[in-house]
This record gives C-alpha cells, structure tokens and sequence, in this order.
C-alpha cells in the first residue's frame, strides 16, 4: 500500500528543509511543492496566509515515521499533516515508490 501525505507549511524554505530530511532519511521517493493561500480558523479569528504545500510519495507504512519527522522540523503549533491512501495507481509509478523509500 501507498501514500500521499499532505502538509502544508508557511515558508518556501522550510518545505525545502522538510522535504530535505524526508529524502535523505528515505522516508520518500518525491515530494511536490507548490505555493497555496489558506484561509482557516485560528484562535477565533479566520487567518489568510500564503503558505506551501507538500505532497509526499511514499509507503504507507512510513505515515508515522514521516509524521514524527515533520512534527519535530516544523515551526506551526499544529501542522497539517494528513495521508491519502493511494488506491490505484501506474504500477510502474508504484513499483518506483517501493523500491525507493526504506
């Protein structure tokens, strides 16, 4: 089984430096960046930033280790980290996947 995990952060950079520790523990094959404006509750008021989104290829078995991860690089309070199962997919695009990620 595979994943997409979803995050979002509030810089160019550090979407970098999260995707460089990802790559380099082979926690992921790829991970897309791309630039978002979100607008969400935060502490009863609704926030507009532009921030950076992640999308993650990798083994599903790794969400936890990725989460953990994440968790201790990120600089949000409560970072956006949610997994997409991948139901189907390239088999080539998967067979990729699992024999890059650890």
């Amino acid at each position: 089984m595979f994943s997409f995990i979803y995050i979002t952060t509030p810089s160019l950079e550090e979407a970098e430096k999260i995707a460089k520790v990802l790559l380099e523990k082979k926690l992921a094959a790829c991970i897309n960046i791309f630039p978002i404006k979100s607008l969400f509750w935060w502490e009863g008021k609704i926030e507009r930033v532009e921030e950076h989104a992640m999308i993650v290829k990798t083994k599903a078995e790794k969400f936890s280790e990725v989460r953990d991860e994440v968790k201790k690089l990120h600089s949000y309070k409560v970072p956006c980290i949610c997994e997409i199962p991948i139901e189907r997919g390239l088999r080539e695009f998967l067979d990729w996947i699992e024999v890059t990620v650890e």
